[in-house]
This record gives C-alpha cells, sequence and structure tokens, in this order.
C-alpha cells in the first residue's frame, strides 16, 4: 500500500474505521461493509459530569471537557510526561510550540510540527473538533504550570478534588511510572462517574489493579486502559486477518521490545509486549515462564486450549521501531513494526492518534474498549513472569498472582 492509499484510509474511511465494533466480531464482509459506509457514521453517546445531563452530547458549541493527570515515578514528578504531553496533544486546538521547544528535550518542537500536529499527518481529525483540556494536575504544581503554558487556556487545578467538578473526563498519563500512585490519582473522578483513562501498569499490582477495576465498576464510570501498541496499523491488520478466516486460525504470537531487559523495565515495558499478546490471543492465560540472561529476557505465556505465545524484552535489533511483533496464522505470517510503509513516526502519530480517539469515543458511548478481565490479565502476567523468575523460570499459574 502506498502512502497516498494510506491517507485516503486516514480520511475517506476513518469514521468507520474508529467506530468499528471489536475484531473479533467483524467477518470479511462486515469489515468492507463498514469501509464502504464511512461517510455515514455519526458519533452519539453520553458525557457523564455534574454540569450536563447524563445523557446529554455536546452542541456545536461545546468541547468535551478532559482533565489531564500526570502521575510521578515513586514519589518524583515526571515533569515532561511524554504521555501527557504527546498523547493528549490531539484533544487541545492550540498549542505553544515555542514552549514545547523551551522545556522538552531538543528536538522536540519538530516532533510536534512536523509529526504529531502535522496537517497533513491529522487523519482528517486531529485536533478533535469536539475536545479541549481544561484543566491539568500534578502533585507538583511546577510540572503542572509547564504543561498548562505550552496548552493555551488550560487551568492548573489546585486539587482533584476540585478539577473533577469541573471537567467532563479524565486522562491519567504515565511515561515511566510503576502505577503505585494510579488509584488515589483517578478515584475522584471515578466516583463521579467520569470516563476516565488510567494508564499502563493500571494498578502496580494485581490488587491495586483490580481495585481500580472494583472501583470504577463500583460507580458505573467507564474505565479504559492500554498500551499504545493495541493501537498500531499492524495490530488492527493482524485483527483483520484474524477475523476474515482467510489464513487460517492464529496459530501463536511472538512480540518483541527493544531496549534491553531489567526487572523494573519488565514492570513498566513489558506492558507493551503483553498487551500486544493479550489484545491477538485474547484472556484466558493459565500460566507464565520468565527467563533472563543478561540484557534479554523471554517469557512463555501458556493458554490451557491453544497455543503459547512468546515475549521478547531486550531484543537488540529493532532499536530504531521499538518492537515488533508477528502472528502466524496456519496460512500465512503477518509481521509488523509501529511503522507506516517504514515510515516509523508517521505510524507512532497514528497509534498516538488511535488510542486518544479510541478514549474520545468511549467519552461519547461510555462503553469501555477494553473488558476488564484482559486489563486485569495483563497485569498478572507481568507478576507472574516476576515470581517464576525467582523460581527458576518454572510455569507460574496466573492464579497463584490473582488472589
Amino acid at each position: 500500500m502506498d502512502r497516498g492509499s494510506i491517507f485516503e484510509l486516514a480520511g475517506n474511511r476513518r469514521q468507520a474505521l474508529l467506530l468499528m465494533p471489536s475484531e473479533s466480531e467483524v467477518t470479511r464482509r462486515g469489515w468492507m461493509t463498514l469501509a464502504g459506509a464511512a461517510g455515514s457514521i455519526a458519533l452519539t453517546g453520553a458525557i457523564s459530569a455534574e454540569a450536563r445531563p447524563a445523557e446529554a452530547v455536546p452542541g456545536p458549541a461545546e468541547k468535551i471537557r478532559i482533565g489531564v493527570i500526570s502521575a510521578g515515578i515513586r514519589g518524583a514528578p515526571q515533569k515532561t510526561n511524554g504521555h501527557t504531553w504527546h498523547f493528549t496533544n490531539g484533544f487541545h486546538p492550540t498549542m505553544n510550540l515555542e514552549v514545547v521547544k523551551k522545556y522538552l528535550f531538543p528536538g522536540a518542537k519538530d516532533l510536534f510540527e512536523k509529526q504529531l500536529r502535522n496537517p497533513q499527518w491529522n487523519f482528517d481529525l486531529l485536533p478533535f473538533a469536539d475536545t479541549r483540556i481544561a484543566q491539568v494536575y500534578d502533585a507538583d504544581p511546577a510540572s503542572a504550570a509547564m504543561f498548562a503554558e505550552a496548552f493555551e487556556g488550560v487551568r492548573v487545578a489546585r486539587s482533584l478534588e476540585e478539577m473533577v467538578k469541573e471537567v467532563d473526563a479524565v486522562w491519567l498519563g504515565d511515561a515511566s511510572g510503576f502505577g503505585e500512585d494510579h488509584f488515589d490519582l483517578v478515584a475522584p473522578g471515578l466516583a463521579r462517574g467520569l470516563p476516565t483513562f488510567c494508564d499502563k501498569p493500571i494498578g502496580g499490582s494485581v490488587a491495586g489493579t483490580k481495585k481500580i477495576l472494583d472501583f470504577a465498576s463500583e460507580h458505573n464510570a467507564p474505565l479504559m486502559s492500554s498500551s499504545l501498541f493495541r493501537h498500531q496499523w499492524g495490530t488492527e491488520q493482524a485483527l483483520r486477518m484474524k477475523a476474515s478466516g482467510e489464513f487460517g486460525s492464529l496459530q501463536y504470537i511472538v512480540a518483541s521490545q527493544g531496549g534491553g531487559w531489567s526487572m523494573d523495565r519488565w514492570a513498566v515495558y513489558g506492558q507493551h509486549p503483553t498487551w500486544m499478546v493479550m489484545t491477538l490471543c485474547g484472556p484466558g492465560v493459565e500460566a507464565v515462564s520468565l527467563y533472563a540472561r543478561e540484557n534479554v529476557c523471554h517469557a512463555l505465556v501458556t493458554y490451557a486450549d491453544r497455543m503459547p505465545a512468546e515475549i521478547w524484552c531486550g531484543r537488540p535489533d529493532i532499536a530504531q521501531f521499538y518492537c515488533s511483533t508477528s502472528a502466524h496464522f496456519e496460512k500465512k505470517t503477518y509481521e509488523w513494526t509501529p511503522a507506516i510503509e517504514g515510515n516509523y513516526w508517521l505510524g507512532h502519530a497514528y497509534q498516538i492518534f488511535r488510542m486518544a480517539n479510541t478514549f474520545r469515543q468511549m467519552v461519547h458511548t461510555r462503553q469501555e474498549p477494553v473488558p476488564h478481565k484482559e486489563i486485569l490479565e495483563v497485569t498478572a502476567i507481568i507478576h507472574a513472569g516476576n515470581k517464576s523468575l525467582q523460581e527458576k523460570s518454572r510455569l507460574v499459574p496466573l492464579v497463584e498472582v490473582m488472589g
């Protein structure tokens, strides 16, 4: 597929692709029907907020007010948290790139100007017309002030309790933290029923993840959590191939991550290939075995009723693309990275857009895009892997860490 075709899909067919049902429910004929019906699809749904009726959809003059929260790393602030600065930029109409240049890493202005806010890469939707970032909260007010300076018109919230009374949805971003602070950060919004994105690792532990999931269910608050990898172009294509049946059944998945290995990296960045396994193979994991040597680790993820999946962390040959995944069907092997047509930055812009838009759709519809069972099992796989490594790489059943 050439780049012109990519942009055709990104424009003319975008609404159909983004509002499609779960991939497991789409037949090949159904997929083609969705693609052809792109122009007729409209957004409907509900926004939960005290200031708005529960089933109201913002009118043309209104925008969904998003409250952004930055998580910490074991008590330390993430001053330039990429999962807030980068991942939420499409929610806001304007951004001061000179401020970006002042506060972020060298070349950050180019990243936004040439990729993340490039009008040629906006997929006919960015920045979203119906959203704006209203407030930002960080336990470190100086970090919040930097963000608010870059995203013009955003107000620094004095407290979470204040913020959740004045927004319609919450986005918790965490680039490199461990999730131990997530419950306290998202609980005020969940208690009010606000649609919430809670970044990985969602709860820091199996018990912490379950606590967040149960609290969201108790308060009827739509909750989304996933890795960015779930929203890659290649991941979507693999799911379409799986749903079509044209290539036979999915035999197994090999999900690889670059960048080396350590226990801390497994806890945070091991989430990405683990999410890839969960997205493509589904829940129902039986056990995990983890083996590590030097700068690489390997996890075998087993199922009772299907072939196992493999996770590699620290694969040295994929650094330029960050990750690589292969889906092995009976009749074909499909391998991909985040890149689209070899362009990593186009693919990266796409996956950020897709994840943000999936959250936006959840705000409108109040329908959760990721089952709680999958979210919980991802956390359990990480912790079963930890236990396996400490016990000579034995296969650790998930039930041992699920509590």
